[in-house]
């Protein structure tokens, strides 16, 4: 069981919240968190590079110049990667550079890097993000309390928290749903709302 330090919307404590879950140092895996922002910065890749062969570019059907009596060196096709217009020798071509990661190990980093937050107190558990929507109002509350990077996790998508801190420069707001492992590893600090930090934790019991 673990103890966190449960805050109001003002950012002010308010209490504590118990979890069933294990977050000590030891609830740590790095090498599960490395292979899970891996996979996430790999699947953001579109592998749409392609570059065309000798066999592909247009043209070519003709001896370029005569077989002997140039004192260059023989070619068959001006096609060849070795002539300018030529095709390329073994370069890029659509791929799909997507990796798959289990579901356990997914939620283990997520555990890992909750764990990594709260042991180094730069996770933030609030009974209720509220906001105005508007972009200065949540810049002051954060920087006031020196929250800033932060990354805030709400429980809704239609939060208007998500939208007050769209346009801050060292901030992001996404909904639990999306709950991404890099982002929160991105940020410095982690404001996460009581509801949505329990549907994550639900996840790993």
């Amino acid at each position: 069981m673990t103890e966190i330090t449960l805050l109001n919307s003002k950012l002010e404590t308010s209490g504590t919240l118990d979890t069933e879950v294990s977050l000590t140092p030891k609830d740590i895996n790095v090498p599960v968190v490395h292979q899970a922002v891996k996979a996430i910065l790999a699947n953001r890749r579109q592998g749409t590079a392609c570059t065309k062969n000798r066999s592909a570019v247009r043209g070519g059907g003709a001896k370029p110049f005569k077989q002997k009596g140039t004192g260059r060196a023989r070619q068959g096709t001006s096609r060849s990667p070795l002539m300018v217009g030529g095709g390329v020798t073994f370069g890029p071509t659509p791929r799909d550079y997507s990796q798959k990661v289990n579901k356990k190990a997914m939620i283990l980093a997520i555990r890992s890097v909750i764990a990594d937050k709260l042991q180094a107190g730069k996770l933030t558990v609030v009974d209720k993000i509220e906001s105005d929507g508007k972009t200065k109002s949540m810049f002051n509350l954060l920087d006031g309390k020196g929250l800033l990077p932060a990354l805030l996790v709400t429980s809704s998508k239609d939060s208007p928290a998500i939208q007050a801190v769209r346009n801050l420069q060292y901030g992001r707001g996404m909904a639990v749903e999306g709950f991404s492992v890099y982002e929160a590893l991105k940020y410095e600090n982690l404001l996460i709302e009581k509801e949505a930090l329990e549907t994550l934790l639900k996840r790993m019991v």
